[in-house]
């Protein structure tokens, strides 16, 4: 029984030691690499601070612009509370990086409770958005059909 053992522990060493190596080994490593056709991820934004959502939307190009992604990535992004300023024809601060996001693919949502508690119309907005009942529950759904959902 105790040979069982010391070559049942050698067989792993034998087998975890050298893939542990191989990870940590300075400039070995390349990232996770794709496995599947398809990707789905839903961008959560809810600030009206402009370096986050500066960010968030430089996230989704370098997303979009990952070689690993490229043609295989399906983006939405949800917008609700603060964040409604993203979408706002009366402040079009982010009117040309939406637009670009928009035309490589993005889905642009916008939160209907958010736009009923703040009174915003949907002629307030860019043409480009699309809407749905609630945020959370657009999430909720999202996260179920395994979209990963990121939050800036």
């Amino acid at each position: 029984m105790k040979n069982f053992i010391y070559l049942f522990a050698l067989a792993f060493l034998t087998a975890v030691v050298p893939a542990m190596a191989q990870t940590s080994e300075t400039g070995t490593f390349q990232g996770a690499q794709p496995t599947k056709s398809h990707y789905r991820a839903v961008y959560q934004l809810n600030t009206a601070d402009t370096a986050t959502i500066r960010h968030a939307l430089a996230n989704i190009q370098n997303a979009l612009n990952d070689p690993r992604l490229k043609g295989k990535l399906e983006v939405e992004l949800v917008v609700y509370g603060g964040a409604n300023i993203v979408y706002r024809k009366d402040k079009p601060y982010f009117e040309q990086d939406i637009a670009k996001l928009h035309k490589q693919g993005v889905i642009m949502a916008m939160c209907e409770n958010t736009m009923r508690m703040r009174k915003i119309s949907r002629e307030e907005l860019f043409p480009i958005v699309s809407y749905v009942p609630s945020a959370n529950g657009e999430l909720i759904i999202r996260d179920q059909e395994g979209w990963t959902i990121i939050r800036p």
